[in-house]
């Protein structure tokens, strides 16, 4: 087995960003703030509490913090994109920004929330891997109404050597995404970093139990399996939808040539109807 752990299982995902200055350092390069709101210090939050399968985890934010001017961070690292994956993320940040009212209630004193999610998958269309939302005006996005802003990051679609990135999130980018137990020799520039010479020390398989290895090894397991069950699902919802269509073709097919009095039998050998369905229609 290699020297490191995968950052992106849900133990090393934490011990890494448990330590403030690393994601102080995480958020400033992710975020897409403008000059004056970088993030000097943080408070952690409580979380949920961690379900045994990582595709159960469908309430659960792997950090929580806010800053020191009250701005609350959510940041979740997700293995697989799933389509219920962005509404659950709307509720998590609407939730928490919900939360800061009590019963005397000053909505000038409500901070933004910030929803930073890795995915491990794909889910947008198209080739770019960064995506911001802010609820703005539809026809004139530069109209927004803060308090709200998700951020997805798509790992897959990350590409170091096409884009001129910022320095810190091309190196943060590239730490998830090029660590893992295969992991032999670490590229000079991310050793070169303090932050991410840092959490590659934390990721080192000897700072973990034998408890937490067989954890982490049965976390990948479950991953495999899990993803197996949901691209043949996926297959099978594919290929049940082109049968479907290619039904509703030929019976609205059937349908127009028995309207132009062709003779059933041809119809049925065009089509692949029976006598009796073409009949019926």
């Amino acid at each position: 087995m290699g020297k490191y752990l995968d950052p992106r299982y849900d133990l090393t995902f934490k011990a890494v960003f448990e330590h403030p200055d690393l994601i102080i350092s995480f958020l400033n390069a992710l975020l897409p703030f403008k000059d004056g709101e970088v993030i000097t210090e943080v408070e952690y939050l409580p979380v949920e509490l961690v379900p045994e399968s990582p595709f159960k985890k469908f309430t659960v934010v792997d950090v929580r913090c806010k800053d020191q001017r009250g701005r609350q961070f959510l940041v979740e690292m997700q293995m697989y994109w799933t389509d219920e994956f962005k509404q659950r993320v709307l509720f998590n940040a609407s939730n928490a920004y919900v939360k800061q009212a009590d019963q005397s209630i000053d909505y000038k004193a409500l901070q933004p929330v910030y929803s930073l999610n890795i995915v491990n998958g794909n889910g947008f269309k198209g080739d770019e891997y960064f995506h911001q939302f802010q609820l703005a005006e539809k026809g004139n996005p530069d109209r927004i109404i803060e308090g709200i802003e998700l951020v997805f990051v798509e790992l897959k679609k990350f590409k170091p050597q096409s884009v001129a990135e910022h320095t810190m999130k091309r190196l943060w980018l590239r730490f998830l995404t090029e660590i893992n137990e295969k992991t032999q020799e670490v590229p000079q520039e991310l050793l070169d970093n303090p932050e991410i010479s840092k959490a590659m020390t934390i990721i080192e398989r000897a700072a973990y139990t034998d408890a937490q290895i067989n954890a982490y090894e049965k976390y990948w397991d479950i991953v495999s399996t899990e993803i197996t069950l949901i691209n043949g699902h996926y297959r099978k919802g594919k290929e049940d939808g082109r049968k479907e269509g290619a039904m509703e073709k030929n019976i609205e097919n059937a349908r127009k040539m028995k309207e132009c009095g062709v003779d059933i039998n041809i119809i049925s050998a065009v089509t692949g109807l029976s006598s009796d369905e073409i009949e019926k229609l």
